[in-house]
């Protein structure tokens, strides 16, 4: 069985929102440099919005995003939470659902994770209600 690297989960994740974002109608601009805080920016009613992509997983009826990130400086590893400084909005995948979430900044600044509540019963004919 082939196991993703976290690159090629964060890759996935990136590739799904794009792809989740452009199908609704959202102009989407990627960075020409790695390793800024945010993955994407979406153009929303004239209005760029940095969005940083995460992978998340299902736990029971538990979505489970990781918010902290890692950098690296002249001290060494750092982990890294987000703010609004830096980011307008966390976009995750979740692969077992194969559903993307967007969740603004006020919900995920100086978290390291966010649980998000799911239940099968949201879900009428494989769409949701």
């Amino acid at each position: 069985m082939f196991v993703l690297s976290t690159n090629d989960k964060g890759n996935i994740a990136e590739a799904e929102i794009t792809t989740a974002a452009i199908r609704l109608g959202i102009g989407v601009l990627r960075p020409l440099v790695e390793h800024s805080r945010y993955d994407l920016a979406f153009e929303l009613d004239g209005r760029l919005l940095r969005v940083q992509c995460k992978w998340a997983r299902l736990e029971g009826d538990v979505v489970i995003v990781p918010l902290a990130g890692f950098r690296y400086t002249a001290t060494g590893h750092v982990r890294a939470r987000y703010s609004s400084d830096e980011i307008d909005a966390v976009a995750s995948y979740c692969d077992q659902l194969d559903r993307c979430y967007l969740l603004p900044v006020e919900m995920v600044a100086g978290k390291t994770a966010v649980q998000l509540s799911y239940s099968p019963s949201e879900f009428v004919l494989g769409g949701p209600v």
